[in-house]
């Protein structure tokens, strides 16, 4: 009985062995990103006497990423590694400095090869250099006979053509953190890669796919003789995103006009987005190889946050942008309509306290149309004393602010709309007055993202139907999310106090409005729209006094973001956007040209009259 659990316990030490490539060649690397596993009941233990069958993992391919016309925007280029197996390895540094002498391996190398062998179980292969030369196969192949543990593995290596057009929304890949505690043997694996990020990391499960697993008979070095048998592996899904790629990169490239930016385009029917692009952004093919210390610390502390994907954690007051919101909470009030009127010297007084106007001179007597035309902040202050924050939260939170969507990316943020009762519960404070004159503008304490200020648009537009924005649907037979919005529910809004909001915002694209000089005139194509402005800073009264400073003569992290959220074509609308210029200063000067650009190229291209590729 000694005798043979002895021959099984040497047999359960030696199934873990990486088998070489001698005798078998390049053919079997394609099934090789493996170690051998434990033995599994009876079969596996008769077959253990002999001390010659192996049981490895297979490695499923990882799922593509396309966009909405199939064009691929994650895939798999072949990698060929070099692995060493240090339970095969009596002198494991030893190995590795003989292997320096057949091809290139530098010292850092060796010493996170090292590093990791003493941190996960020495039957577990560790990695020693990837994306291999076939003349480094090569030379490695003809000295495997004195490399003891050393072998030659053929895995993928993710690639992302698009580069930084699509990092934030498509993600990376990069390889498990502590592969030591990782009780999924595929995660054991050298290399191999899980999703780090936006959709890579949401999906990566589904990515994955399934491993496969092989029977190899061995010689008594451990390398492979024969195959017995193989179960081949499941691919990972393929994922069909609703963005366009070449619009995305468009909006990439129109957005580095500026320091830092973002945009949302998204169907105001269907939620579908369109192009969701932060700038700057960073090339993901940069971390599937390991990505630099050095480079790493230059994109973490960049002021610029390239990492991050602001359009949607990025939160800011949303400015003017917000008008919208106050004026369909007053209408919906009851309290006011549209002939209401109410008369702007440049200023508005509560109290003891005095509200500016952006325009010091005052716009005269303006209506709710007119008031969203100029922008006029007294008409909105004064609305707010009559609504109170409370209609207005409502408003906000009815048309998608103030919470997370559940949306393709897990870094959306969900923003915040105050009311009375947050202000009691999280300040323990009460809610005073003018809070309400400085939130009914976009100020204050109201956060909003990108992506939530262009589904509230999308809501307004579409009459009120309450869509939620997404990015991604499965094919490989798992049903796509395109109708994920066919059901949506209906806001109930008045459809001619949407229709007022909608003309205040067709008149801000006209003589007279803010956003006149970015006007599309294409016929067919006309946008409307409103201008934002949000201050990063407040601006005291002895600074009026002795004389504002020209934003421009500011630090640029001192100046006022600019905003602009549109939608286009007027008549009939389908698409709403959000652009997001980081301290831009005007909403009007900043913002609005790049979202005409936007909404311009979306029609031009008009995803919306194609369905997904591989949808019916």
């Amino acid at each position: 009985m000694d005798r043979d659990q002895e021959k099984v316990d040497s047999f359960a030490r030696r199934a873990f062995v990486v088998g070489g490539l001698q005798g078998i060649g390049v053919s079997i690397l394609g099934w090789r990103l493996s170690w051998l596993q434990l033995v599994e009941g009876e079969r596996y233990t008769t077959l253990a006497e002999n001390n010659r069958i192996n049981v490895r993992i297979i490695p499923p391919s990882r799922g593509q990423i396309v966009d909405r016309y199939g064009v691929p925007l994650a895939t798999n280029l072949q990698n060929f590694q070099v692995i060493v197996t240090p339970e095969q390895s009596e002198n494991l540094e030893k190995t590795l400095r003989d292997l320096q002498s057949v091809i290139t391996v530098d010292e850092r190398d060796i010493a996170k090869a090292i590093k990791m062998a003493k941190r996960s179980p020495s039957y577990v292969p560790v990695e020693v250099r990837d994306n291999l030369a076939w003349e480094e196969v090569s030379k490695v192949e003809l000295a495997l006979p004195h490399l003891p543990g050393v072998t030659i593995q053929a895995g993928e290596l993710r690639s992302y053509p698009y580069k930084d057009s699509t990092a934030h929304i498509v993600g990376y890949v990069g390889r498990v953190s502590d592969v030591g505690k990782m009780k999924d043997s595929l995660l054991s694996l050298p290399g191999f890669q899980v999703g780090k990020s936006a959709i890579e990391k949401k999906n990566d499960l589904d990515l994955r796919g399934k491993p496969g697993r092989a029977e190899m008979e061995v010689n008594v070095h451990g390398r492979p003789v024969r195959q017995l048998g193989i179960q081949p592996p499941v691919p990972g899904a393929r994922l069909i995103l609703s963005i366009d790629a070449e619009f995305q990169r468009f909006v990439q490239q129109r957005l580095a006009t500026e320091r830092s930016a973002s945009a949302v385009v998204m169907d105001v029917e269907t939620g579908e987005v369109y192009a969701c692009v932060s700038h700057p952004s960073f090339d993901p093919n940069a971390f599937s190889g390991g990505i630099s210390a050095m480079d790493w610390e230059q994109l973490r502390d960049d002021p610029t946050l390239p990492l991050n994907n602001k359009a949607i954690n990025g939160v800011y007051p949303p400015g003017s942008t917000f008008k919208i919101v106050t004026a369909l909470a007053g209408l919906e009030s009851g309290l006011i309509n549209g002939s209401w009127t109410v008369t702007c010297p440049g200023h508005f007084d509560l109290g003891k306290s005095r509200f500016h106007c952006w325009k010091s001179g005052g716009h005269g007597t303006v209506n709710v149309v007119t008031a969203l035309a100029h922008s006029c902040d007294t008409y909105f202050y004064k609305l707010a004393t009559v609504i109170g924050i409370d209609r207005i939260a409502d408003m906000a939170r009815r048309l998608g602010l103030g919470s997370v969507y559940g949306f393709d990316l897990p870094e959306e943020k969900p923003g915040l709309i105050p009311d009375v009762k947050w202000k009691r519960e999280v300040k323990n404070d009460i809610w005073h007055p003018g809070e309400s004159l400085v939130s009914a503008i976009g100020q204050g304490a109201v956060e909003t993202t990108p992506l939530q200020l262009a589904t509230m648009l999308s809501r307004v537009v579409n009459g009120g139907k309450a869509i939620s924005p997404w990015l991604a649907g499965y094919a490989n037979e798992i049903p796509l999310s395109i109708n994920l919005n066919a059901n949506a529910p209906k806001i109930d809004i008045k459809s001619s106090n949407l229709a007022l909001v909608r003309r205040g915002m067709e008149a801000v694209m006209e003589q007279g409005g803010t956003a006149y000089g970015s006007r599309i005139t294409e016929e067919g194509m006309t946008m409307g729209g409103k201008t934002g402005t949000s201050q990063v800073r407040r601006i005291s009264m002895a600074e009026r006094a002795s004389g504002v400073r020209r934003q421009e003569d500011l630090p640029w992290h001192l100046r006022h973001h600019a905003l602009f959220i549109g939608y286009a074509p007027t008549d009939t609308p389908k698409y709403a956007c959000c652009v997001v210029v980081e301290h831009g200063i005007g909403g009007s000067a900043a913002a609005a040209p790049i979202a005409r650009d936007l909404l311009l190229e979306v029609q031009k291209r008009d995803p919306k009259s194609r369905k997904l590729e591989g949808t019916s």
